[in-house]
């Protein structure tokens, strides 16, 4: 998609040729998407979800956020990072807790989230997240023309299709997943 209607404000440009806006491990993994992703640069103050919308005006509906959850299962914690939308929240106690197989899940603790990603807090995008981790994705964010997710870093988003997101390496899409 070469025009981004959620862009707002912000004029988008090709992600693959500016990976110095986004972090390590997504610049690695740009170029092996089957679909091209639009990057904007922003203030890495206003990264977060709701500010980024109100002072770019870019629809709220159209933000999905990537949260990672941890639970543990005879001493070895398991981690996966799940999509919902801006408008959403995770079913971390249900859903996610029952497809990481643990007795209880919660939201990863920051400190170990950027260590495990390589990403800023407040930036993690599915896209480069460890291998072995499943992407648990919403079916509204996998059904979406059009999202702005992180980019690895506070100071740009990613733009891309929900069918990019539900095709990435360990993607699953889960009817259910945000309430």
């Amino acid at each position: 998609m070469s025009t981004w209607s959620i862009a707002g404000t912000l004029t988008p440009i090709p992600a693959t040729e500016h990976t110095e806006l986004v972090a390590e491990p997504v610049a690695k993994v740009l170029a092996t998407l089957g679909e091209p992703v639009g990057l904007v640069e922003i203030d890495p103050e206003l990264a977060d979800t709701a500010q980024f919308c109100a002072t770019y005006s870019s629809p709220l509906s159209a933000s999905a956020n990537c949260v990672v959850v941890a639970g543990k299962r005879a001493g070895q914690t398991r981690y996966a990072a799940a999509l919902v939308l801006a408008t959403t929240r995770a079913d971390v106690n249900n859903v996610i807790r029952r497809r990481l197989d643990v007795r209880k899940a919660s939201f990863a603790p920051m400190a170990e989230a950027v260590e495990l990603t390589g990403m800023e807090y407040g930036g993690i995008t599915p896209i480069g997240l460890p291998e072995e981790w499943p992407i648990l994705v919403d079916k509204a964010v996998a059904d979406s023309p059009e999202l702005v997710i992180g980019s690895g870093l506070r100071k740009s988003k990613l733009l891309v299709t929900g069918a990019a997101l539900a095709a990435l390496p360990g993607a699953e899409v889960i009817e259910g997943l945000a309430r």
